[in-house]
């Protein structure tokens, strides 16, 4: 039995929101990087120039997201039955590419001012007032993309928001590195900020491939959701023994699988309605419930003949701890 997913409603409410973050992150995004890249470039700043590299990278993003967020919207057709929610995660796989070849490249570009024959120049104050700036702007970006990904269950935006949390860890050591050349007369912690730079932006990239890819692979890092769909289970009277039970998220909704044991005297119509109970007390005590499908067995049936391939595949209370974890 299953429950069907959100309505086309939700989805088109939820491309709303995706093409709203995305574009204030566009537009914030594109005003700070011509801000620091003609800043690095007046005051001579390879740390604020790889800043607003950066920054520019989260314009490709941002926009990255606006075209996702139309083919999020898209419904459920033949070819794609689950609709079209995985875009979302292949573009934060994307993303985490971009930013890692970004920071890549801010490395090299570091490592080759830092060690060319002449000495590099001490860049201008006024570099300071526009990376401090930066800051500020950083902070409110990071912000609503926060907001929206809590709001529309988005790891894209989520993605988006945290990169956007290191960008102020980032511009703070560029403001660290600019004050020690500028301040303390000392050229080459501009490039050494710099290279620190890139290697947080790369550093951030490999998390955020990491959590995009335990999505594409269906897999599911937190097993506490488990314990509740086992205590949910547990709760509907005639509901026992919940196994082979797999979650796996699509653009940040949950579909769920289990089977659970019923009395196998009942009839066809009673053990529906059973699954149907079990459904709906699970949608009560978990958030962004995409799909479920509950297979009904008589008790005794699983771990038997009755499967012949075994159990396989799924998770049920004999892996779980009492705190819900392995």
């Amino acid at each position: 039995m299953s429950v069907r997913g959100p309505g086309s409603d939700s989805i088109e409410d939820r491309s709303i929101l995706l093409r709203r973050a995305s574009l204030i992150a566009l537009v914030g995004n594109a005003i700070l990087a011509l801000s620091k890249i003609s800043a690095g470039i007046l005051a001579g700043s390879l740390a604020v120039l790889g800043d607003g590299i950066d920054s520019s990278t989260d314009v490709v993003i941002a926009a990255l997201s606006l075209f996702v967020a139309g083919v999020v919207a898209r419904p459920a057709d033949s070819d794609h039955p689950w609709g079209h929610g995985r875009a979302e995660t292949v573009a934060t796989t994307a993303l985490s590419f971009i930013l890692f070849f970004a920071g890549g490249q801010l490395i090299l570009s570091g490592l080759a001012n830092l060690f060319r024959p002449e000495p590099p120049e001490i860049p201008d104050p006024a570099a300071l007032a526009v990376t401090a700036a930066s800051m500020a702007g950083k902070g409110f970006l990071a912000w609503t993309q926060f907001r929206y990904a809590r709001r529309t269950g988005s790891a894209m935006l989520r993605a988006n928001g945290k990169n956007m949390a290191g960008d102020i860890a980032i511009s703070g050591a560029v403001l660290a590195g600019l004050f020690v050349a500028v301040v303390a007369r000392i050229p080459q912690a501009d490039p050494v900020a710099a290279i620190l730079v890139g290697l947080w932006v790369a550093r951030n990239a490999f998390g955020i491939f990491r959590e995009a890819n335990l999505e594409l692979m269906d897999g599911n890092a937190d097993r506490s959701l488990y314990g509740l769909l086992f205590e949910a289970v547990r709760s509907v009277p005639g509901a026992g023994k919940p196994h082979r039970a797999r979650m796996r998220r699509i653009a940040g909704a949950w579909d769920i699988d289990l089977d659970i044991e019923v009395d196998g005297g009942m009839t066809v119509r009673e053990s529906h309605a059973l699954a149907g109970a079990v459904e709906r007390e699970i949608r009560s005590r978990m958030e962004n419930v995409f799909d479920i499908v509950v297979h009904v067995e008589p008790a005794g049936a699983s771990g038997s003949d009755y499967h012949e391939g075994g159990e396989g595949f799924g998770l049920d209370e004999g892996i779980l701890g009492e705190d819900g974890e392995r």
